[in-house]
């Protein structure tokens, strides 16, 4: 779930626009890259394996996040009757789902550094509109990715996290959670629609860590040289 954290004027729709396109874009190509790696190439077959927005997003899921907080993007089609590599379907699907919230970490990482970085630049040369455009869209990719990440990495189907979770249950266990996973699944979105103050509570509180381990030591060192130019 995103929040809106951008105004409803025209810089703030395209500001989130390119993050969404971006984050969404990239969680799904790192789906199709994971797959493709373990030896299923029915995503990368269908055009997946790319960075470009058109083979990724859902129009109406993409204006869903934009407008009312929440949204999807395509799903990323897997076969895991195609895994050649020596591991089981239950844990492939599993490195194949953890690969989506690994990809917006990684961007989150990136973001934060680039955040800083352009703080600093600010300071050497004088800020400026586009140095004070490229903060603010910097800073809502970090957030955008670390929610994204989060919230695809709660164990609840059908999101990501339901995979990682059943990956790491006896196989037992697994199939049995299989067959829950469309009650559970309607019930999760009744809440995404009603309770959306809930899970926004949670995702604020789940982010803490991402936070303390991404954010605050690169802009820590962000902020000591900043003292070292002075």
């Amino acid at each position: 779930m995103i929040n809106s954290l951008a105004q409803f004027d025209i810089q703030g729709i395209l500001v989130t626009v390119l993050v969404l396109t971006i984050s969404l874009s990239f969680h799904e190509m790192a789906h199709a890259w994971a797959a493709y790696k373990l030896g299923d190439d029915t995503a990368a077959l269908q055009g997946r394996l790319t960075m470009n927005p058109l083979a990724h997003l859902d129009p109406i899921g993409t204006l869903m996040f934009i407008f009312a907080g929440f949204g999807w993007a395509k799903p990323v089609p897997v076969n895991p009757a195609r895994f050649t590599r020596n591991i089981s379907i239950q844990r492939g699907t599993m490195l194949v789902s953890l690969a989506g919230p690994a990809g917006n970490l990684i961007l989150a990482v990136a973001a934060s550094i680039l955040h800083a970085a352009t703080i600093l630049l600010s300071v050497a040369i004088g800020n400026n509109s586009v140095l004070n455009l490229l903060e603010n869209l910097f800073l809502f990719l970090y957030m955008a990715n670390t929610i994204l990440a989060v919230f695809n990495l709660l164990p609840i189907p059908p999101l990501d996290g339901s995979k990682i979770f059943g990956g790491l249950l006896p196989t037992n266990l697994y199939y049995k959670f299989l067959g829950m996973e469309r009650t559970i699944g309607l019930l999760f979105l009744m809440l995404v629609i009603f309770g959306r103050g809930i899970i926004s509570s949670v995702l604020a509180v789940v982010r803490i860590p991402f936070d303390l381990v991404i954010w605050t030591p690169v802009h820590w060192l962000a902020q000591w040289l900043l003292q070292f130019m002075a």
